[in-house]
């Protein structure tokens, strides 16, 4: 899994947790990891949809089980160190 970012026009730089599917992918603030973002990309730009931290904690745990699945096991490893960096504070 390689780094994205993203700047947000309020929020600053958000950095990319994982991909939900083909069009959205999960974000989070850069530092302080507290603000959560869908963003989903199509031909007509970017959207930007604020979530819970809950909701983005189940999203992360469903990718994390839709890996285990497929069986690419470096991906699950990586996206596990995140889910713990990010939701074990």
């Amino acid at each position: 899994m390689s780094e994205h970012y993203l700047n947000h026009p309020t929020f600053g730089l958000l950095s990319r947790l994982c991909r939900v599917d083909e069009f959205r992918s999960l974000f989070t603030t850069l530092y302080a990891q507290r603000l959560f973002f869908l963003i989903t990309t199509s031909p007509e730009g970017i959207q930007f949809e604020p979530v819970t931290r809950a909701d983005a904690k189940l999203m992360v745990e469903n990718q994390m089980r839709s890996l285990r699945r497929v069986g690419s096991d470096t991906d699950q490893k990586n996206l596990q160190h995140i889910y713990k960096r990010t939701f074990s504070q």
